[in-house]
C-alpha cells in the first residue's frame, strides 16, 4: 500500500506504480482529489473510491460522472468500508474477465446471449429495461449516476429521471421478490442506482 498527501504526490505515485485499488479525499491541501481519477485511470487503477467529508450530491454526481466507482462520506464505518473496497475490486475482476454470467440462485443473467432468467422463468423485459439491466449488472457494485443510465439506456434520446425511476420501478417488480424492498437494484439518493448480489 502506497499514500500520499497531496495531489503533487500522488501524480508521482501514479507515475510509477500500477494499483489494483486507489482511494481519493477531495479534501487534499494542494488542489480537489477528484482530478486525481483521470490520471490514476491512466496509470492503470481500475478501481477507485472517493473519500469526502462533504456529503453534497453535486460532488458525489461529479466524481462519479468521473470514473468513480464509489464515494464514501466522513464519517464511515471500517466494515461498510471495506465491503465497498470488496464491491469496487469484484467490480474490476469482472471487466477483465469479459462479459459476465451473473447468477445468485434466483436471478441468471447471461450478457452474452441478452438471457434473463427470474426462478427459471421469462420475466418479458422490454428493450429499456433489459438496456437498464444490463448496464447494472455489467457494473455490478458500482455507484451509476442518473445520466450514466440515461446516456447508456435512451443513448441520447429524450428522456429524464423521473422516465428512468418510472422504469426501474418495473425492472424492479419483474426481478426483485419484493420490488418495495429491493435486495438487487439500490438506490443511492439524489445520485442513481447500484446493482449488488442479494444478501444471504
Amino acid at each position: 500500500m502506497e499514500e500520499a498527501a497531496d495531489v503533487a504526490g500522488a501524480l508521482s505515485l501514479a507515475a510509477g506504480l500500477r494499483f489494483d485499488l486507489a482511494v481519493l479525499d477531495l479534501g487534499l491541501p494542494d488542489g480537489n482529489g477528484a482530478d486525481l481519477i483521470g490520471p490514476m485511470r491512466a496509470a492503470g487503477a481500475p478501481a477507485v473510491i472517493v473519500l469526502s467529508a462533504l456529503d453534497d450530491e453535486p460532488r458525489k454526481v461529479a466524481a462519479l460522472d468521473a470514473g468513480a466507482d464509489d464515494f464514501v462520506s466522513k464519517p464511515f464505518g471500517v466494515a461498510e468500508f471495506m465491503a465497498r473496497v470488496r464491491a469496487a475490486l469484484r467490480h474490476r475482476v469482472q471487466m477483465q474477465g469479459g462479459l459476465p454470467l451473473y447468477d445468485d440462485g434466483g436471478l441468471i443473467v447471461d450478457l452474452a446471449r441478452r438471457v434473463v432468467k427470474v426462478a427459471g422463468a421469462d420475466p418479458k423485459l422490454t428493450p429499456r429495461e433489459y438496456a437498464l439491466l444490463h448496464e447494472l449488472v455489467l457494473h455490478q457494485g458500482k455507484v451509476l449516476t442518473h445520466r450514466h443510465l440515461l446516456t447508456r439506456a435512451w443513448e441520447g434520446g429524450d428522456a429524464d429521471v423521473q422516465a428512468l425511476r418510472v422504469h426501474i420501478r418495473h425492472l424492479r417488480q419483474k426481478i426483485e421478490a419484493r420490488a418495495e424492498q429491493p435486495a438487487r437494484i439500490l438506490t443511492e439518493p439524489g445520485v442513481g442506482y447500484r446493482f449488488v448480489r442479494p444478501k444471504e
